[in-house]
């Protein structure tokens, strides 16, 4: 695993309930209801340097759009509209701007603050917005080389159980899980499959493989999948390529026969995949399909394709 995703973050300032204040004094007390209970809702969002030198934040507004959608799914009231979490992520950027020069990571957080305790206390809602220079999540290799995944013993959760299309803080307790798992048996990341034993995601990252017929595959909405927003990106770089991409459910075994195989993420950007369960995926190397996705999302996320400029919001 990547030593970037698990070494310790920070920045000068924070954005807390409204106003900037330093990372030290990002403080919240243990009786938080969210601590507890897990009621929460997160965004993970990218700034890039853009090839003018610019710093610029990809899809700034659909990621805060899909917190609220989260908040909503939850019954988590939010206090601020999307325009001012907007402004609070650019703001936190444009305060610590020779920090993140080169680039940051946001993480919006909304979360059932402290008062009562208990299942159905309803206490107010406090939001943060954090930002750091954080890395490839998978590393800068696996990036360029590749790595090596492992169907988890963890099962992904069912669309009855709970919220799939919200990006909800308790519910990663099983993406934790899984990732443990396949680290310690020395692995990169889990793949988890749903209750019928199709493919339905990695940890924390959306798939996509492509079979010896060059289909390209992803698995649909209907699973129990986060609605990723780097996953619709891929999607739209390569429908407007020419490329058709069958939204699909698939089993283990289709990976293990595929050509290629690449997650997508905000942290994990476009990482390939050239091993599952000790098997070689294609060639071991990263394929054309994957290799032409991520120069594209690179290239995009540095503003050098107009087509996707109304992706940038400039800090």
């Amino acid at each position: 695993m990547s030593s970037t995703s698990t070494s310790v973050l920070r920045a000068d300032q924070i954005w807390l309930d409204g106003k900037l204040v330093k990372w030290d004094e990002g403080h919240v007390h243990v009786m938080t209801h969210a601590l507890h209970y897990g009621l929460g809702v997160f965004e993970g969002i990218r700034a890039y340097k853009t090839h003018d030198g610019r710093l610029a934040v990809f899809r700034l507004r659909e990621h805060i759009q899909r917190l609220l959608d989260s908040a909503h799914i939850c019954m988590l009231k939010m206090p601020y509209t999307e325009d001012e979490l907007v402004e609070a992520c650019l703001d936190l950027l444009r305060k610590q701007k020779d920090l993140f020069a080169n680039g940051a990571y946001l993480r919006p957080v909304a979360f059932m603050g402290d008062g009562a305790m208990g299942l159905g206390a309803v206490n107010p809602t406090r939001v943060a917005v954090t930002a750091w220079d954080w890395g490839a999540y998978l590393g800068d290799k696996g990036i360029r080389e590749g790595i090596r995944a492992k169907v988890s013993s963890f099962t992904r959760l069912h669309v009855n159980v709970n919220m799939v299309r919200g990006k909800i803080s308790g519910q990663y307790v099983n993406s934790i899980l899984a990732k443990r798992e396949v680290v310690l048996a020395g692995y990169d990341e889990a793949i988890l499959l749903d209750i019928s034993g199709f493919v339905a995601e990695a940890s924390g990252e959306n798939i996509f493989m492509v079979n010896k017929k060059g289909v390209i595959k992803t698995p649909p909405l209907s699973s129990p999948i986060l609605d990723g927003i780097t996953r619709d990106t891929v999607l739209k770089i390569l429908r407007d390529s020419g490329r058709t991409v069958d939204e699909v459910t698939f089993t283990r075994d289709a990976l293990y026969i595929c050509n290629e195989i690449f997650f997508t993420g905000t942290a994990a950007e476009i990482t390939p995949v050239r091993e599952v369960d000790d098997r070689t995926v294609g060639t071991g190397k990263p394929g054309p399909i994957g290799t032409f996705v991520q120069d594209m999302y690179f290239r995009t996320v540095r503003g050098m394709e107009p087509r996707y400029a109304e992706w940038l919001t400039y800090v």
